[in-house]
C-alpha cells in the first residue's frame, strides 16, 4: 500500500516489529469493542493481527510522527453489505489516550483522498456503533451520509446497534469543492 502523509501523521504499512505498540492500545478495554472485537490478551494475538493486516494489504498503521509510534490503524476493507453487494469500507481505530486532538480525523480525509483520487472507487461504506459519538464525529467530520440503523453482530459483545453512512466520489468532490 502506498505510504500517506498528513501534517502530523505517517500512514504505513505495517511490520511485524509493530507488535508491541499495538498490543499497547489493542489491550484497552476501550478500544476494540468499539470497533467489535476484544482486547487483545497477548504480544502473540497483536503479531497475528499484523500478519493478517500485512497479507490483506487494506489497513495502515497510523504512526504519530512526533513520536515516532504506532497509535492506532485505518483502512480500506473489501466487503459483502447486507444486500449482497462489493463495497469498500472504511474501518479505523486509535489509541484511547490519542483521542481528542483530530488525528482520526486527519488519517480518515487522508485515506478518503487516497480512496477517490487515486484507487478511483467510486463508493466508501462507514458505520459506528450507538453511543460512539468520538467515532460518529469523525464520520460527520468526513462528509458521510446517514444511511440507516442495523443490528450488527461482533465477536466481542454479540449483537449491537450500528450505524450505517456511505460516502460516493460526487458528493465528495462537491464537498472539497466547498473546502477550497
Amino acid at each position: 500500500m502506498k505510504t500517506l502523509e498528513t501534517i502530523r501523521l505517517q500512514l504505513r504499512n505495517w511490520q511485524l516489529e509493530d507488535a508491541p505498540q499495538m498490543f499497547e492500545y489493542a489491550k484497552l478495554p476501550s478500544v476494540g469493542p468499539n470497533a467489535g472485537w476484544a482486547p487483545h490478551q497477548s504480544m502473540e494475538e497483536s503479531e497475528m493481527i499484523i500478519k493478517r493486516f500485512i497479507e490483506q494489504n487494506d489497513c495502515w498503521a497510523i504512526v504519530l510522527k512526533s513520536e515516532n509510534k504506532v497509535i492506532g490503524s485505518i483502512g480500506l476493507h473489501r466487503r459483502t453489505d447486507l444486500s449482497g453487494a462489493f463495497v469498500t469500507e472504511l474501518g479505523y481505530v486509535l489509541s484511547t489516550p490519542y483521542e481528542g486532538n483530530g488525528y482520526m480525523t486527519e488519517a480518515a480525509q487522508a485515506v478518503i483522498t487516497h480512496a477517490f483520487e487515486e484507487l478511483n472507487i467510486p463508493l466508501i461504506k462507514c458505520y459506528h456503533f450507538i453511543g460512539n459519538r468520538k467515532s460518529e464525529r469523525v464520520i460527520q467530520k468526513c462528509g458521510f451520509i446517514y444511511d440507516q440503523q442495523m443490528v450488527y453482530k461482533t465477536v466481542a459483545t454479540g449483537e449491537k446497534i450500528s450505524k450505517s453512512y456511505h460516502l460516493n466520489k460526487k458528493e465528495y468532490e462537491k464537498r472539497r469543492g466547498k473546502n477550497l
